[in-house]
């Protein structure tokens, strides 16, 4: 009911502003817009941003200027990749930056590994086992990688917490794709 409500809301806001057009940075925000607004009468184009840029770079639109070297593996999140089957978008971002060095982990694509923020594991103490999140914070680290780009600000959360306890390191980073596009598109002089 509340769900109902708010999204019922948010759709009326939408059309009476006359969007048509929706880019979304979190692939939980995308799926529900995508999937579950038309069943409310909110038919929207929906995107999630790493389409998006894959199109720009495709087009010509977007050219990644500056080197990165880098060794990156790219975390599929559950709700862009097994949900909505976006899997080689962002990789295809990330291939286009001149230097980085992709490398898969051995949970990928269809058979990725949750970060454990979409089953609501972010707000649980786990008391057994191992977090859900350093399970995959550990096959991220069996791939060498220096950096985990994510397309999901809730995945991203789930790996700086996972890094911070479980890279003894302590080298390894986290990041979002479009940090990583960012830093290859501007140039030293920030143009």
């Amino acid at each position: 009911y509340l769900y109902q409500n708010m999204a019922n809301q948010t759709i009326e806001t939408l059309k009476a502003h006359k969007v048509r057009k929706i880019i979304t940075l979190c692939p939980h925000c995308f799926n529900v817009m995508k999937n579950e607004y038309p069943h409310l009468k909110g038919d929207f184009d929906v995107i999630h941003y790493s389409k998006f840029v894959d199109e720009l770079i495709s087009n010509g639109k977007l050219t990644a200027i500056g080197e990165i070297k880098e060794n990156v593996s790219y975390h599929d999140s559950c709700y862009l990749g097994r949900q909505n089957n976006i899997y080689e978008e962002p990789r295809n971002v990330a291939s286009s930056i001149p230097g980085l060095n992709l490398l898969e982990m051995n949970k990928n694509r269809e058979k990725g590994f949750c970060c454990g923020a979409g089953g609501g594991h972010a707000w649980l103490e786990e008391n057994q086992g191992t977090r859900t999140n350093h399970m995959r914070t550990d096959q991220f680290l069996e791939t060498g990688a220096d950096t985990v780009a994510v397309s999901c600000p809730f995945c991203l959360q789930m790996f700086d917490e996972g890094l911070s306890s479980r890279d003894e390191s302590k080298k390894r980073k986290a990041v979002d794709l479009i940090e990583l596009v960012d830093q290859s598109t501007t140039t030293p002089d920030g143009k």
